[in-house]
C-alpha cells in the first residue's frame, strides 16, 4: 500500500522542494491506532493483541482528520511506535492537498471513511507475498521474532483480512 501510494505521488509530480505546497499527501491508517490500556499493551508486547481488527483504530479521529484536510486545514497526525505499541508525543504536520491518499489495512472498512473518498483503489497481493513482506518488515523494523509474527498472522492477520478487508474491497474502483 505504501509503495503504491509513493508511486502515485511520484507520477502526479509531487513538489518535494516546499512541503507547504503539496499537491498530494499520504495519510496512513497506521498513525491512528488507538492508545492501548495497560492490559492491551501487555498483550501487544506478547503478540496477543489484534491490531487488524477495526476496533484497533480511532475512527473518529480518522474521519475528523480527513475531513479537515479536505476542508483545506492543516492538521497534526499522530505518530505510532510499533516497537512500544504506543503513540509518540510528536506529531506530523500535514498541510492541505489537492489529492489525499489514505492507505491502510482497513482503510475501506468504515462507511463514514469510505464516503469521504472520490476514488477507492484496493491493492491486493497473494497471501504468500503478504506474509513474506510482513515477516521481513516486522523483523527488520519492529524487532519481532519469526514465531511471534507467524502466530499473529495465523491468529489475527489472515482471519481479519478475510473478514474485514476482502468484503469491502468489492466496493473499490
Amino acid at each position: 500500500q505504501s509503495s503504491v501510494c509513493s508511486k502515485i505521488v511520484q507520477l502526479l509530480g509531487q513538489n518535494e522542494v516546499d512541503y507547504r505546497q503539496k499537491q498530494v499527501v499520504i495519510v496512513s491508517q497506521d498513525s491512528f491506532y488507538r492508545v492501548l490500556t495497560s492490559e492491551q499493551k501487555s498483550k501487544a508486547l506478547k503478540g496477543q493483541f489484534n491490531f487488524d481488527h477495526p476496533d484497533a483504530f480511532d475512527n473518529e479521529l480518522i474521519v475528523k482528520t480527513l475531513k479537515e484536510i479536505t476542508e483545506g486545514k492543516t492538521v497534526q497526525i499522530p505518530v505510532y511506535d510499533f516497537v512500544s505499541h504506543s503513540r509518540k508525543e510528536e506529531t506530523v504536520t500535514v498541510y492541505p492537498a489537492d489529492v489525499v491518499l489514505f492507505e491502510g489495512i482497513l482503510a475501506f472498512y468504515s462507511q463514514e471513511v469510505r464516503d469521504l473518498f472520490r476514488m477507492k483503489l484496493f491493492v491486493d497481493t497473494d497471501a504468500d507475498t503478504r506474509l513474506s513482506r510482513r515477516v521481513l518488515r516486522d523483523i527488520s523494523e519492529r524487532g519481532r521474532d519469526l514465531e511471534q509474527i507467524l502466530s499473529q498472522y495465523i491468529t489475527f492477520v489472515k482471519p481479519a483480512f478475510e473478514e474485514f478487508c476482502l468484503p469491502v474491497s468489492k466496493g473499490s474502483d
